[in-house]
């Protein structure tokens, strides 16, 4: 696997000179950001040696490199998911690839379904911390001591001085936002009511279906990370509605251009 991680990242070093030191992985709800990208280069997944092809609507694919708030990037304009029928090494094999590319930081946006019942629909919650509820952990199996050690710490999983700069930004542009606990199921199906109480119960304030993988393998090999979620349906007792995924995009859509300002203000004060 670590030739293969070597392979995509040389196949991509010979069509940029770009050396981005800052990783983005364009979710739901920062699609926009994009466009605020001085774009140098774009690469399609496909033609990348070994990378995965994203099924899903809605998620494009490629990656993009290019200079944002006066550091040089690289976005995944398009992420993998567990329920697409990828294991989690392959969801996170972007990730990898990244960090041969010389990427520092780790930028990750998402929609989650709120569990907290001070949360309302549109909510931006920056991530704390996270319940890894995946069956399984892409670290399993051999581990290569040129990315990172067998055990891997996770005391903090997401940079509280990213979290702390970001409130700081969402302050001083009257933006709402919430912390939050972050639980990561494979998905595709939305949870079932008794299924939000439960993650409500063990410690959780929404839930998704990303994230997570690849946080525990940017942490893995050392990458601070910071992500950041849009709340776009609620699992809250008496609040619970049908929600189809069209909705979920609509109401990201709403909060795009604050999720965007936030993130590249706080990638340009890093």
């Amino acid at each position: 696997m670590l030739e293969k991680f070597k392979k995509a990242a040389s196949y991509i070093q010979g069509r940029t000179d770009l050396q981005p030191t800052v990783g983005i992985i364009l979710g739901t709800g920062l699609g926009g950001l994009v466009n605020e990208i001085e774009i140098v280069h774009e690469i399609a997944y496909e033609d990348i040696p070994h990378f995965p092809v994203s099924t899903v609507k809605g998620h494009s694919g490629k990656l993009i490199f290019g200079n944002l708030g006066g550091k040089s990037v690289v976005a995944m304009q398009g992420r993998f998911h567990y329920y697409e029928g990828y294991s989690l090494q392959e969801v996170t094999f972007p990730v990898r690839v990244m960090k041969f590319l010389g990427i520092e930081k780790l930028f990750v946006s998402n929609a989650s379904g709120g569990v907290n019942e001070a949360f309302e629909i549109g909510e931006i919650m920056i991530l704390n911390d996270h319940i890894d509820l995946f069956p399984g952990n892409p670290l399993i199996g051999k581990n290569y001591d040129e990315l990172g050690p067998r055990f891997p710490d996770m005391s903090e999983p997401y940079s509280h001085e990213m979290i702390n700069k970001a409130l700081d930004i969402a302050s001083n542009h009257n933006i709402k936002v919430a912390q939050g606990i972050y639980a990561g199921l494979t998905g595709p199906t939305l949870e079932t009511p008794a299924e939000y109480q439960y993650v409500y119960s063990i410690g959780a304030d929404a839930v998704g279906m990303s994230t997570v993988p690849e946080v525990i393998v940017a942490r893995h090999m050392d990458i601070p990370c910071f992500a950041i979620s849009i709340i776009t349906d609620l699992g809250v007792p008496g609040k619970i509605q049908k929600v189809t995924h069209q909705e979920v995009i609509e109401v990201a859509a709403k909060q795009e251009p604050k999720m965007t300002l936030i993130m590249k203000e706080l990638i340009s004060s890093i």
